[in-house]
């Protein structure tokens, strides 16, 4: 049962989640009771297959596999699951729906895959689940798999003795341990220039023959041309999308004027709202309406000095 505490006192229900929940399979693991064989039992009019409350066994681990990227800030990450390789061993299990060639739609939850390690002891479980948290390989979108790997080696979390973990722990003790997770990019073609351009309110990525483009104006340049500017020089005016998604709203007019880091902005990924905050001071220049899907680092406006 969820219930909301206000600030003036009034606690207000808000909802009963007759269902299993995520950590489902921690219990299943640690009391040796299937629990979707046994609500399918009620649900036929059965009794439970066992009498009392189960004596636990073990210690076990539940790590939520999310397409989000821990260094920053956990923002969604939707894209295609171009490598999936879980581990496996002695105590480890996996639920998951994903396999290689997986698209991870900005639509629904992140959650991609469910890594359950148990040990008969939480030191040996701990022990289990580093291994397996180590062999687990995913590459196409960004996880949370370097944070689980950084909590599981941090004595905050591990030590026998003490449990220093709260809930504000990852925003103090535990800032700046996970670095932003690198974007896969193809090499450069030295003989390709690549633009972008929109079709349809999409935006693609195009490549074309330098020689070509060479051929149709006297005045095009070379690849590595030093007279021309780098075509991915960042705008230090530019408003981007900081993940894919859904531009959702602005939350100022047009001609605004506003200052550095003040939210102008909402994307809608996965669920989640992201807020979109001023490069600098100036006045917003809107070139993107909400609605509709886009990818990451699109220009939805300026904001200019």
């Amino acid at each position: 049962m969820e219930f909301l505490l206000s600030g003036d006192g009034t606690l207000s229900f808000l909802e009963v989640n007759t269902r299993l929940q995520v950590e489902h399979p921690v219990t299943e693991e640690t009391s040796g009771v299937d629990l979707v064989i046994e609500q399918l039992r009620v649900a036929d009019g059965l009794p439970l297959s066992f009498d009392g409350t189960p004596v636990p066994r073990g210690h076990s681990f539940e790590f939520r596999i999310n397409a989000e990227d821990a260094g920053n800030g956990f923002l969604p990450t939707p894209g295609t699951i171009d490598v999936f390789q879980p581990p496996s061993g002695p105590g480890v299990r996996l639920d998951t729906g994903v396999t290689e060639g997986s698209r991870v739609s900005a639509n629904f939850d992140s959650m991609i895959a469910k890594l359950i390690v148990t040990g008969a002891t939480r030191e040996q479980a701990i022990s289990r689940a580093r291994r397996a948290l180590a062999e687990f390989k995913v590459e196409g979108v960004a996880t949370v798999l370097p944070f689980h790997r950084a909590v599981m080696d941090h004595d905050d979390f591990t030590a026998s003795n003490t449990f220093a973990v709260h809930t504000r722990w990852i925003e103090t003790d535990f800032a700046e341990r996970v670095t932003i997770a690198p974007r896969n990019a193809e090499p450069a073609d030295p003989g390709v220039l690549r633009t972008f351009v929109e079709i349809d309110g999409k935006r693609h990525e195009l490549g074309l023959p330098a020689a070509l483009l060479a051929g149709m104006s006297l005045n095009a340049a070379a690849p590595g041309d030093a007279s021309q500017p780098a075509a991915d020089a960042p705008d230090p005016h530019a408003v981007l999308t900081p993940v894919a998604g859904n531009l959702h709203a602005w939350a100022v007019e047009d001609g605004a004027t506003v200052e550095k880091g003040q939210v102008i902005a909402i994307m809608e990924a996965m669920k989640m709202e992201t807020s979109i905050l001023a490069p600098c001071a100036g006045t917003v220049q809107i070139s993107k309406e909400p609605g509709g899907y886009l990818e990451a680092k699109v220009v939805i406006g300026r904001v200019e000095v």
